[in-house]
C-alpha cells in the first residue's frame, strides 16, 4: 500500500516511529510532510491539506495524519471532498473504518495513544480492505454530503 503521512509539531516523534512501522509492515511511504523537529510549529490544517491533496492525486493510496489528539487533523481532512478520515484508538474501529466506511485516512493522537497501540492501529488499518456491498451505498452517501 502507498501511504502519504503527515504530522504537526505535536506528533513528530510518533510520525517518525510510524513511518518506520509502515516500512516494517511492507507499505511504501509515498510522501511525508510535517516538521522534522517538535520545536518547528506548523498548523495542522496546512499539513492535512497537503497530505489529502497527495492522496487524491494518487488513486488507491491511503493517508496517516498525526497531531496531539488526531481531532484537528480529522476535522481538517474531512472538509475535503473524497477524503474519509477516522480518528481511531482501538483495533476494532480501525478494522471497521476500513471495511465498512472505506476510510482513506487514519488520524491518531500522539497525546492519546502510545506508540505500541499506534503501531497496532496502523497495522490493522492499512492491512484491511473495503468490503463494498451494502456498505458502498452508505459511503456514496457520505461522499455526497461533502459535495453539498
Amino acid at each position: 500500500m502507498r501511504v502519504h503521512v503527515g504530522s504537526d509539531h505535536a506528533a513528530v516523534a510518533m510520525r517518525q516511529a510510524l513511518v518506520a512501522a509502515l516500512g516494517e509492515f511492507g507499505h511504501e511511504i509515498a510522501s511525508e510532510r510535517g516538521p522534522t523537529e517538535a520545536t518547528d510549529a506548523v498548523d495542522y490544517p496546512d499539513v492535512a491539506a497537503e497530505v489529502c491533496a497527495a492522496i487524491l492525486a494518487d488513486p488507491g493510496s491511503l493517508g496517516l495524519l498525526v497531531c496531539g489528539t488526531g481531532q484537528g487533523m480529522a476535522m481538517s481532512a474531512n472538509g475535503i471532498a473524497g477524503i474519509r478520515a477516522a480518528v481511531l484508538s482501538d483495533a476494532f474501529s480501525a478494522l471497521a473504518a476500513r471495511e465498512h466506511n472505506d476510510a482513506n485516512v487514519l488520524c491518531l493522537g500522539s497525546r492519546v495513544v502510545g506508540v505500541g497501540l499506534a503501531r497496532l492501529l496502523v497495522e490493522t488499518f492499512f492491512a484491511t480492505g473495503f468490503e463494498g456491498g451494502r456498505h458502498a451505498r452508505r459511503v456514496a452517501k457520505l461522499d455526497e454530503l461533502r459535495r453539498r
